[in-house]
């Protein structure tokens, strides 16, 4: 079993930044997905951004690369989310998840709702 935890959320005005973080209950070094996913109200949850915590270049959703950008400290057992020149249409619900994987996983095929593990989200809020 693993826990998530996501913290870094808050209410941001339309170019502002926020770092999200996902503090895991134990060490995710190699052999998992882990990502970030949103859902805002009344629209399906769609991923952000995705790693393979083994190695390899991460995914990006198209309406977000080149402002967010995912990385992990193994040492401190977490993942971070930096989102820059936010935008209104960024506001959601943010998820981390994980879910077990080979080395070899492309985790950005890996559709949101095959991943098991959950954090119970952060809510972002950007006004224009």
């Amino acid at each position: 079993q693993v826990q998530l935890v996501e913290s870094g959320g808050g209410s941001v005005q339309a170019g502002g930044s926020l770092r999200l973080s996902c503090a895991a209950s134990r060490s995710m070094y190699s052999g998992y997905c882990m990502g970030w996913f949103r859902q805002a109200p009344g629209k399906e949850r769609e991923g952000v951004a995705t790693i393979n915590t083994g190695g390899g270049s991460p995914y990006y959703a198209d309406s977000v690369k080149g402002r967010f950008t995912i990385s992990q400290d193994n040492a401190k057992k977490t993942l971070y989310l930096q989102m820059n020149s936010l935008k209104p249409e960024d506001t959601a619900m943010y998820y981390c998840a994980a879910i077990i994987a080979s080395l070899h996983t492309l985790c950005g095929g890996v559709t949101w709702s095959r991943y098991n593990y959950w954090g119970q989200g952060t809510q972002v809020t950007v006004s224009s």
